[in-house]
């Protein structure tokens, strides 16, 4: 069985950066999608981020586009993601999920994917 585990969260002030790790245990990633998604103060959740280990293809919403990276490190069995430039409104529980459906991480960062396997989340903040 597929564990998900987030590390790196933390607070920082704007303009600065953070690197998340999403370390996986139980199954290798080779053949899943992983997306991060993000849960802001009082709202739902939104996915920001995703990567196809099949193709290596990479995804990104507009609003992280150019700050944020996906990236996966094989030989640990890890996704991070890269954020810089760090704004107030990047405040957030961030989590990662996997799936073996690649459809997930296809044209689109998918919404509402029904993702399998989640993290337990990271809490991020974002303050001067």
């Amino acid at each position: 069985q597929l564990q998900l585990v987030e590390s790196g969260g933390g607070s920082v002030q704007p303009g600065g950066s953070l690197r998340l790790s999403c370390a996986a245990s139980g199954s290798n990633l080779d053949g899943y999608v992983i997306e991060w998604f993000r849960q802001l103060p009082g709202k739902g959740r939104e996915g920001i981020s995703c990567i196809n280990t099949n193709d290596n293809q990479t995804l990104y919403r507009d609003f992280v586009k150019g700050r944020f990276t996906i990236s996966r490190d094989i030989a640990k069995n890890t996704v991070h993601l890269e954020m810089n430039s760090l704004k107030p409104g990047d405040t957030a529980v961030y989590y990662c999920a996997a799936d073996s459906n690649h459809h997930f991480c296809s044209r689109l960062v998918c919404y509402d994917c029904p993702y399998t396997h989640w993290g337990q989340g990271v809490h991020v903040t974002v303050s001067s």
